[in-house]
């Protein structure tokens, strides 16, 4: 059953994902979506490394969400994706959007949603909440994961907003 969990930046959804997935009675991968581009967040993706359970499985799913959730998904299991903002970071580089690809693994992904076996939780920000930004690549990538949460959560039994630290249920019952 896939469950989306969104909120801004420091609102507490990693955490309230990692609760989840810690109380979970089988297994859990953890499907690390960032690309580690500098010094900073380096040290922000080791604090993350350092306060997860030893137990789980940890793999990197580079552009293909789609075909590292097939690889780790068990009944019974639990995978937890972090997430995908950062993951459609991967398809903006110096050369733009990669629209086509992005498209592609997109559709991937809505697609094994539908035939997870085990829990999907997927991590998520909301990032429409602001201004409109001053740069187009800016306004794309908040209109693209604009798009792609509201695609995911269509085909989420559960999705939650997290705002200061709290878990607000937006469908499907509880937190």
């Amino acid at each position: 059953m896939p469950h989306l969990i969104t909120g801004g930046a420091r609102s507490g959804k990693s955490r309230q994902a990692e609760e989840l997935a810690r109380k979970h009675g089988g297994p859990v991968c953890y499907l690390a979506t960032a690309e580690v581009r500098d010094a900073e967040f380096a040290r922000r993706v080791e604090r993350h490394r350092a306060q997860r359970p030893k137990h789980w499985n940890v793999a990197e799913a580079g552009r293909g969400l789609a075909a590292a959730m097939a690889a780790h998904d068990a009944p019974g299991g639990l995978i937890l994706i972090d997430c995908l903002g950062m993951w459609l970071m991967r398809f903006f580089g110096e050369k733009g959007f990669d629209e086509a690809e992005y498209a592609v693994e997109r559709d991937a992904l809505l697609a094994a949603l539908g035939r997870a076996r085990g829990e999907i939780l997927l991590v998520s920000n909301e990032v429409g909440w602001g201004v409109v930004a001053g740069d187009a690549e800016t306004r794309r990538f908040v209109d693209e994961l604009g798009r792609l949460n509201q695609l995911v959560a269509a085909r989420c039994q559960r999705v939650t907003l997290v705002a200061c630290g709290l878990p607000l249920p937006l469908k499907g019952g509880e937190a």
